[in-house]
C-alpha cells in the first residue's frame, strides 16, 4: 500500500461517514497531520464543513468520529475539538512508507505533474570583464536547484545562460590588457582565465583615476569592436575565451549545469523588428528627439510627478538599442527555439522593476505566452567583512569563497580526526564536499527573494541548520547500514507494529511530507522548503537514534523494522541533499 492509497482511503472513510451522518458527501476535504504525533497521524480540519451542513464544526467532527470504523489502514478517528484526528495501525505506517521509499529509491517523491511541460531557467548571466562573485553562487545554486525540483515533477527544463560578452565594460579589459600585459596569458602567469582577466579590468580603473582619456580610448575600442574591426575581435575572442575557461571550472565545482549557452554579442541587434511592429500597432510611439517609448499602464506603475503615464524606452533617438530592446528579441528567439510553455529569469531584486516593464511590454504586444514568464528575484547577499578575502574592493570572489570553506571544512575534519587516521587525500576531498554543502544549504535555506547575510562558521557548523548536519545524518545512516551487514538477519522478517514510539512516528511523518513539499517547492520555485523539509527529517533521525538502539534492540525483528525505517530515511535525506545540488558522504 502506498503512501497515496493511505490518504485516499483515510479521506473516502470521511466522505462515507459525511454521507451516512448527512445525507451528502463533503464539498471540500484536505488531509492535514496533527500538531503533535501523539493525536495521530493524520488529520481533517471540520470547519470547512460547518457551512455545508449547517452545524458547529466540533459536532462534525464527533459525528463523523462515531461513525468511523477500522479498515484495512485505519485504526481509529477521534474528534478534538473540530479536528478529526486519524490513527493508521503502525504496521501499515511503517511498513507501507518504508516500503515504498525503498522500492522507489532516489525517484521518490518524484511526479509527472509537470509532463509535456517545456520550461527554460535562465540563470547566472555572468559578465566577462571579472571573475564570478558571492551573487553569482547565489544565483547559481537557485537556479540549479529550481531547475532540478522542476525535472522531480516531471518538467522538461532547458538550462540557459546568458553571457553578457560585449559593452564597453568589456573594452576596458581589453584596453588595460593592450596597454600593460606585455603578452602576459593567463597560462604564462600561472593565473585562472577568468581571474586574468579581472585583474586588467581593476587595473583599468585604477589607471582610469589618473588619466580620464582612457574612458575615451575604451569608446573608441567599442566602436571598432562593432564596426568588425579584425584585430579588436581577436583580442575580444581570445580574452573571453581565457575567461570562459575559468567561469567552466566554477561551474563544475559548483555543480552548475547548462544545456544552452546565449551571448549578448549575438543578441544585442535583436528586437528592432518587435519594436518596429509595436509602433505600427500603436502600442510604441516616437518622441521629438527620435526615442521609441511605450506609456506604462497607470493602473500597474503608477504617473510621473507631472501626472502623466510612466514611459518606458525601447529604442534610443540615434536608433540603438537599450536593454530592454534585446530583451524583447531575446524572449521571443528563446520561445521559438525551445517551443517554452514557461521562461524563468533568475536574476537579482534590483531587476525587479527592468523584468515588470519587459513582461507588460510583451503582453501589451499581444505575445499570447507572455504570461509564461516569470523573474524569479532574490534578495542580496551581505558582505561578511572580515571573514572573506576580497578581491576587488567590496566583491567577495566565488572561488575565494569556495576555498576559504573547503579550509574552514578541513579544519573540521582535523580536528575530529585527532590520530591522524584519514589521509590527506581523504581529508581535501571531504572538505570540498563539505564546505560547498555549507555554502549551498546556506544561501538556498532562506526564501529566495529574502536579503541574507552569509555567515561562514555557522554555515559549516555540524549542528544546527546547516548542509554539513544534514550530510552527516545521511553518513549516519549509512553507517548504520553497514554495520547491519555483519548481523545475521537475513532469515528474519521486519514487524511493523513493534514501532510506534514517539522518535519514530516524528520520523515516518517527516518522510511522508517529503513528496507534499517537492511538490509545493517546485509549484513556487523555492527550494528552501526543501532545506527545511531535509533539516526536518535529519533532525528527527537524529532524535530517533540518541533515544532508541537500532542494531541492538532485544527483537531481531524490531532491527530489520528499524533497519527499514533508517534506510527509508537515508534515502530521503540523500534525495533532498540532490535536489540542492549538494552531494553526499558515506563517512564523516
Amino acid at each position: 500500500m502506498s503512501i497515496v492509497r493511505i490518504k485516499a482511503e483515510t479521506l473516502t472513510a470521511v466522505e462515507a461517514a459525511c454521507e451516512n451522518v448527512f445525507g451528502q458527501k463533503p464539498e471540500t476535504l484536505k488531509l492535514g497531520y496533527p500538531p503533535k504525533v501523539e493525536f495521530g497521524d493524520f488529520a481533517v480540519e471540520c470547519f470547512p464543513l460547518a457551512k455545508q451542513f449547517r452545524q458547529n464544526p466540533a459536532k462534525i467532527a464527533q459525528a463523523i468520529a462515531a461513525e468511523i470504523q477500522p479498515s484495512e489502514s485505519i485504526q481509529g478517528a477521534t474528534a478534538v475539538g473540530p479536528y478529526l484526528n486519524f490513527k493508521i495501525y503502525n504496521r501499515v505506517l511503517f511498513g507501507a512508507v518504508s516500503a515504498e521509499i525503498i522500492r522507489e529509491g532516489a525517484d521518490f517523491g518524484n511526479s509527472d505533474s509537470g509532463r509535456c511541460q517545456r520550461v527554460m531557467v535562465e540563470y547566472m548571466s555572468p559578465n566577462t570583464n571579472k571573475p564570478l562573485h558571492l551573487g553569482h553562487i547565489r544565483n547559481g545554486v537557485l537556479g540549479m536547484a529550481v531547475s532540478n525540483l522542476l525535472e522531480a515533477t516531471g518538467h522538461t527544463v532547458v538550462k540557459a545562460n546568458l553571457v553578457n560578452d560585449r559593452g564597453v565594460h568589456i573594452c576596458k579589459s581589453m584596453l588595460a590588457w593592450l596597454k600593460w600585459a606585455n603578452g602576459a596569458t593567463p597560462e604564462s602567469t600561472g593565473t585562472k582565465g577568468d581571474h586574468f582577466v579581472g585583474d586588467w579590468y581593476v587595473r583599468y580603473a585604477k589607471e582610469a583615476e589618473k588619466d580620464p582619456s582612457l574612458e575615451v580610448e575604451s569608446q573608441q575600442m567599442l566602436r571598432k569592436w562593432e564596426d568588425g574591426d579584425p584585430e579588436t575581435l581577436t583580442l575580444w575572442k581570445t580574452m573571453n575565451e581565457w575567461v570562459y575557461d575559468g567561469f567552466s571550472e566554477t561551474y563544475q565545482k559548483l555543480g552548475l549545469e547548462f544545456d544552452v549557452f546565449y551571448y549578448e554579442s549575438d543578441t544585442y541587434k535583436l528586437g528592432k523588428d518587435i519594436i518596429q511592429t509595436g509602433l505600427e500597432k500603436g502600442v510604441f510611439f516616437q518622441e521629438e528627439d527620435g526615442a521609441i517609448v511605450a506609456n506604462l499602464p497607470v493602473d500597474e506603475f503608477g504617473t510621473d510627478k507631472d501626472g502623466s503615464p510612466k514611459k518606458v524606452t525601447v529604442l534610443r533617438g540615434d536608433g540603438t538599442s537599450v536593454y530592454i530592446t534585446q530583451d524583447l528579441g531575446t524572449a521571443q528567439m528563446k520561445l521559438e527555439e525551445h517551443q517554452l510553455d514557461r521562461s524563468i529569469y533568475v536574476v537579482a531584486s534590483e531587476q525587479n522593476y527592468h523584468f515588470q516593464c519587459l513582461f507588460k511590454l510583451l503582453d501589451m504586444l499581444d505575445f499570447d505566452w507572455a504570461s509564461g514568464c516569470y523573474h524569479l528575484s532574490y534578495g542580496m547577499v551581505n558582505l561578511p567583512e572580515g571573514k572573506m578575502k576580497s578581491r576587488e574592493g567590496r566583491v567577495v570572489d566565488a572561488d575565494d569563497l569556495i576555498e576559504e570553506m573547503r579550509q574552514l571544512a578541513e579544519d573540521e575534519i582535523r580536528g575530529r580526526d585527532p590520530d591522524g587516521q584519514l589521509s590527506t587525500a581523504e581529508i581535501q576531498k571531504r572538505a570540498l564536499t563539505i564546505g560547498l554543502a555549507a555554502i549551498k544549504f546556506y544561501l538556498l535555506r532562506a526564501r529566495h527573494e529574502l536579503t541574507i547575510n552569509f555567515d561562514p562558521k555557522e554555515s559549516i557548523s555540524f549542528d544546527g541548520f546547516t548542509g554539513p548536519y544534514c550530510q552527516y545524518a545521511y553518513a549516519r545512516c549509512a553507517s548504520i547500514l553497514r554495520n547491519a551487514q555483519n548481523q545475521d538477519l537475513a532469515s528474519v522478517e521486519p514487524d511493523f507494529s513493534l514501532l510506534g514510539n514517539e522518535e519514530e512516528l516524528q520520523l515516518i511523518r517527516a518522510l511522508i511530507q517529503f513528496p507534499e513539499e517537492l511538490a509545493e517547492a517546485a509549484q513556487e520555485f523555492t527550494p528552501a522548503r526543501i532545506c527545511n523539509r531535509l533539516f526536518t527529517t535529519a533532525q528527527a533521525l537524529n532524535q530517533f537514534y540518541h533515544k532508541h538502539s537500532v542494531l541492538s534492540a532485544e527483537d531481531p525483528a524490531l532491527v530489520k523494522a528499524r533497519l527499514a525505517l533508517v534506510h527509508a530515511s537515508a534515502i530521503v535525506i540523500k534525495k533532498a541533499l540532490a535536489l540542492m545540488g549538494i552531494e553526499t558522504l558515506e563517512v564523516m
